[in-house]
């Protein structure tokens, strides 16, 4: 295999919801209840329910130089196109050689949760499924074959969540955003039977759970003094808690088909947390009596069989693949926020690859395979053959797309303290003003 043969595909990537996106999906009753968009102070900001939230784009910096990297923009006038616009998302895709795409929002947050806690049920209700309709049909749909569709769920009750479920199921959606921690936003733990709904949902229809970083654990920053890089460092491994509490979950004897994803989580840490497990469930089984089940009786057979996780960069993950679970390992882009490797993905994937020492069908199976098939994701049919979805194929559709970083597109402050170094407390003072 080739750089030029790989079909790629991304299983965590960032959208920025447009400015009419509930103008055509919203039900009649509470139209006037929607989120609308306004400028001020030169940024863009939602406003709903006596809420506004600020900072409309914050990490979107695909398109800018490095060195114009940071908590920014603030307006989507400084965004590239790609973030907001399917047609121009399409293009930016064909210029890295990239044939499908996840997309977790950013209005409302990665799993929705600012909708959820709404206090009124109706309006957020409406809201999760204007999004959720508009990004089906809109986003999703407008070019077959190349967005995985992913949706919003209340999380306020399961049955209502796994009604939703449902619905967008017979939409042909596989997959939802969901916390990786819901007992950190007040809701039950996931070893709560009040879920019971929801996993059934889910393992019915073949909809894997996908619980993105920062959605419920977040990296902690250490102190206000503690340079960013540092915080940035931990972001994936943050994901880890979550992990060990998925693994004891209590749903998955009784669901053997359901699946759950560990997004932008890294995969380097797996092969450690899952020894400590198994040490620990050797050493500690006897007076902690957890029981795991007939189908997967080992932690880290429950992590292999259920748990999804995927990469950017990650060569010391790909050496230990086996260890990690190489048949649900996946690849991610996270276009546009700052740890995207767009618009050169395939060159720095094909380098981490080949340093991980993959076969030819392992890097079939984390480039494509996997995800086509735990996201029931078929693209190949509608694209005429493997040979019309390759990096070469679709990067020569691209030819007119200008990757060249833009400068000075504007946008938050230069997050840096006295000493020129960003720090955590120049992050967070930024992100109050914006916000």
């Amino acid at each position: 295999m080739k750089l030029e043969d790989m079909v790629l595909i991304s299983v965590d990537d960032h959208l920025i919801e447009p400015a009419d996106l509930f103008t055509r999906h919203i039900s009649a009753k509470y139209k006037d209840r929607a989120p609308r968009m306004i400028h001020k102070d030169g940024a863009d900001r939602w406003v709903f329910e006596g809420q506004e939230l600020g900072a409309i784009g914050l990490n979107a910096v695909a398109g800018r130089p490095r060195s114009e990297y940071g908590m920014e923009p603030v307006s989507q006038s400084q965004m590239r196109p790609g973030c907001i616009q399917i047609e121009k998302r399409i293009d930016d895709m064909n210029a890295n050689g990239l044939l499908g795409s996840l997309n977790f929002p950013t209005l409302g947050g990665f799993a929705g949760v600012v909708f959820s806690e709404l206090a009124d049920k109706g309006v957020a209700l409406a809201i999760i499924q204007a999004y959720n309709d508009w990004h089906i049909h809109d986003w999703a749909g407008t070019i077959p074959g190349r967005m995985i569709p992913l949706c919003m769920v209340p999380l306020w009750d399961a049955e209502v969540c796994a009604a939703e479920i449902r619905r967008i199921a017979k939409l042909g959606v596989h997959a939802i955003t969901f916390p990786d921690n819901p007992a950190a936003h007040g809701l039950p733990s996931i070893h709560h039977a009040s879920w019971e709904p929801v996993w059934k949902a889910c393992a019915e229809n073949k909809v894997v759970i996908c619980c993105h970083i920062g959605t419920g654990n977040r990296a902690n920053h250490a102190s206000a003094d503690t340079p960013i890089e540092a915080w940035i460092t931990t972001m994936p491994m943050s994901i880890s808690n979550a992990a060990a509490d998925w693994i004891y979950a209590p749903m998955w004897e009784r669901y053997p088909d359901l699946r759950m994803a560990l997004s932008e989580g890294g995969i380097g840490w797996v092969p450690y947390l899952l020894e400590r497990a198994e040490f620990t469930h050797t050493h500690h089984g006897e007076w902690t009596h957890y029981q795991f089940g007939k189908s997967a009786p080992s932690p880290r057979q429950v992590f292999h069989k259920h748990i999804m996780t995927c990469f950017i960069d990650d060569a010391f993950g790909l050496r230990n693949i086996k260890d990690v679970g190489e048949d649900m390992v996946t690849w991610e882009c996270d276009y546009p926020h700052s740890d995207t490797t767009w618009p050169d993905s395939p060159e720095y994937l094909w380098k981490t690859l080949k340093e991980g020492n993959l076969t030819d069908e392992q890097i079939q199976k984390v480039t494509h395979l996997n995800a086509m098939r735990e996201y029931s994701f078929d693209p190949f049919t509608l694209h005429g053959g493997r040979e019309n979805c390759t990096v070469a194929a679709l990067r020569a559709k691209a030819t007119h797309v200008d990757t060249k970083p833009v400068p000075n597109l504007g946008g938050a402050a230069a997050a840096v303290g006295a000493d020129g170094v960003a720090r955590s407390g120049e992050i967070n003072k930024m992100y109050e003003e914006t916000a």
